[in-house]
């Protein structure tokens, strides 16, 4: 039987190693030309440095507490936070009491949508004026609102239509907040 030289052998091998290393990247995907590497390391560290940028540019892990001068980030909310501080829910509640879901899910998920929403309406300046709460939000505050006063309101919620069409805020609208005003006046 033939057998291969010792240095053919090693040549071999030193030829056939990088072809297989080779081979296995492009089965796990990770071949390709170094400029196409190079861009997308370009591009992975210029969108976490903006990323990046922007959370402390808009103050973002403030909002993973629930401090109510959080809601004052932006100016759009002083009014807001102003009659808040003088309301009869100053001692007993903050923001987050009355506007998200009190279970874990539940507030998290509500503090990135309205984070992306928040984000969205002031960057690309979309947003009602004055500001409004949208149905889902409504929904929240409601629950909450039946959630601590339940004992109070339990017969006028039992009584013929008034379920879903009826919520708090119809008739208490200035309880949290005082009057209903923005920077463009009061909505008539």
């Amino acid at each position: 039987m033939f057998k291969v030289p010792r240095a053919l052998r090693s040549w071999r091998a030193t030829v056939e190693r990088p072809v297989k290393a080779r081979q296995a990247l492009r089965q796990r995907g990770l071949a390709g030309p170094p400029a196409l590497w190079a861009l997308l390391a370009v591009v992975a560290g210029l969108a976490a440095g903006i990323g990046g940028w922007t959370m402390v540019y808009a103050e973002g892990l403030s909002y993973m507490s629930s401090d109510p001068k959080v809601c004052v980030n932006c100016h759009i909310m002083n009014s807001q936070y102003d009659s808040w501080q003088k309301s009869s829910h100053h001692a007993v509640a903050g923001c987050v009491d009355c506007h998200l879901p009190h279970g874990f899910f539940g507030k998290w998920t509500a503090k990135a949508v309205n984070g992306y929403h928040h984000s969205k309406g002031f960057t690309l300046q979309d947003f009602d004026e004055p500001i409004a709460i949208k149905p889902g939000n409504a929904r929240i505050l409601q629950d909450n609102c039946l959630a601590c006063h339940r004992d109070l309101v339990h017969e006028a919620m039992a009584e013929t239509g008034r379920g879903d069409e009826f919520t708090c805020v119809h008739c208490h609208q200035s309880v949290g907040h005082g009057e209903s005003a923005g920077l463009g006046g009061p909505r008539h």
